[in-house]
């Protein structure tokens, strides 16, 4: 919205600011922490309110879960939504469709999370949302987005994958590239969502994957800065870096709030919609690999998912004490707070070795 302030630009050179995407990113990011900020506090009073016990918690958990988790109101995504989507339509350009695509996305998943918390707290259980209906949504929200993603994104990379840390290797997907893209989005929201399990754990490398994608965007939608680091340009993309700085500034609000001992969780709301989120932003900017990368947290966690379920089904024995994995290391002795900021290091690290992919070709 304020970005078309910028074409006052041409008579009130003060309004040319607006025209550049690193300046409206960085008050993306300061309108959405402030949203929070003012509007966190009524938010989780008026959850508290409403859910009175709170999230369910795991009783196979570990122990200590029920005794400081107990009571705690879930939902807080919708500060995160709410913060995120106000600051995205006040500072990026409404004109750019891959904007509209990712808000479509982000949007979409949050809605399927909140029906998801919905029913666990209504019915006071873990069982909400069914499993299979929630992921045909989910990969009928992708499958959507992607194949508007393809119908803006021009050839020849339009429906290829490429590739990190090679030059110009492209694999052709043809109209398979819409069904790979949307298992993309589909698999970043659900890794979020299983990796969201402790206070403060899964939001602080969704804030670090989106920095990273801010940067990824920013270049690859330049034609100069691509070209340099021998990157596929991506016209139109440079404006997801708004989107990513209004997803950082919404997360550090909730951070706030969420820093053990958490007011509250963001629950299902939050982790699809912000995986979802990202998701879109990697296959938009042809760097879903990439994504595996950065978000390699969010990886490990599902593949620890797996691996226990394959393992109890063939077998009857747990590889791990329980998953996700970082319930695992609860259960060797870690606490909460070496769990949590040992998987914040992992991720800066993932982060590091996924942002040296532009440079190394």
């Amino acid at each position: 919205m304020l970005y078309f302030l910028g074409q006052l630009g041409d008579s009130l050179t003060a309004f040319n600011v607006f025209r550049y995407i690193t300046f409206r990113t960085a008050g993306a990011v300061v309108t959405a922490l402030f949203f929070v900020f003012l509007f966190g506090p009524g938010m989780i009073m008026a959850l508290r309110l409403k859910q009175g016990k709170g999230q369910p918690i795991r009783e196979d958990g570990p122990a200590g879960h029920l005794l400081t988790k107990k009571g705690t109101p879930t939902m807080g995504g919708l500060m995160i939504l709410s913060g995120a989507v106000f600051s995205t339509l006040l500072w990026s350009n409404l004109a750019n469709g891959y904007v509209w695509v990712v808000l479509f996305v982000t949007v979409g998943f949050g809605a399927i999370g909140f029906y998801d918390d919905y029913l666990k707290v209504k019915r006071m259980s873990h069982q909400g949302f069914g499993g299979k209906q929630r992921l045909i949504l989910e990969a009928l929200i992708g499958v959507i987005a992607c194949y508007a993603l393809s119908q803006l994104s021009e050839e020849p990379y339009a429906n290829s994958l490429l590739f990190p840390f090679v030059k110009g290797l492209a694999l052709n997907l043809g109209y398979f590239f819409v069904l790979f893209g949307g298992f993309v989005i589909m698999a970043a929201g659900n890794s979020v969502n299983l990796t969201d399990g402790l206070d403060g754990l899964a939001i602080v490398p969704v804030m670090v994957a989106a920095a990273c994608f801010a940067l990824i965007a920013y270049l690859v939608g330049s034609l100069n800065f691509s070209e340099y680091l021998l990157l596929n340009y991506v016209p139109g993309t440079a404006e997801l870096s708004v989107v990513c700085g209004a997803l950082i500034g919404a997360g550090l609000g909730f951070l706030w709030f969420n820093a053990p001992p958490a007011q509250i969780f963001m629950g299902d709301t939050g982790s699809l919609a912000l995986g979802g989120a990202l998701g879109s932003i990697a296959v938009a900017t042809k760097h879903e690999i990439v994504l595996a990368i950065i978000g390699g947290l969010f990886v490990l966690e599902t593949i620890s998912v797996i691996v226990q379920v394959v393992s109890f089904r063939l077998t009857g024995k747990r590889v791990f004490r329980m998953a996700p994995i970082h319930h695992h290391f609860e259960h060797l002795g870690w606490t909460e707070s070496q769990v949590v900021i040992r998987f914040w290091i992992i991720s800066f690290v993932l982060a590091l070795i996924g942002l040296s992919s532009l440079k190394l070709r």
